[in-house]
């Protein structure tokens, strides 16, 4: 059993204003991240979800499986976090997500 199934299997409670995503690319293990609502409204993180929605469609059962490399995901949330965004030309990182 690997540790998403874990952590699923616990019914894993994710507090008000989060919600929980699966991250990894096919060749490796998927871990599950809480993330702030707020990601929905980031243009990286709306790349991210339509790279999903090509990669998996729209009727995925489980939590939000998003197709992108673990050390990516941190790269991408440092990114949201400190407020970048697409429109900032300035910062240009090669991400597989």
């Amino acid at each position: 059993m690997d540790i998403v199934t874990k952590h699923e299997n616990k019914k894993m409670k994710v507090k008000k204003g989060w919600f929980a995503v699966r991250v990894g690319l096919e060749d490796e293990e998927f871990q599950r991240f809480t993330i702030p609502i707020s990601y929905l409204y980031n243009p990286l993180f709306k790349k991210l979800l339509e790279k999903a929605r090509e990669d998996y469609g729209y009727n995925a059962t489980g939590p939000l499986k998003l197709p992108c490399s673990i050390d990516d995901f941190h790269r991408l949330r440092w990114r949201i976090e400190e407020g970048g965004n697409s429109h900032h030309h300035h910062y240009h990182y090669h991400l597989s997500c």
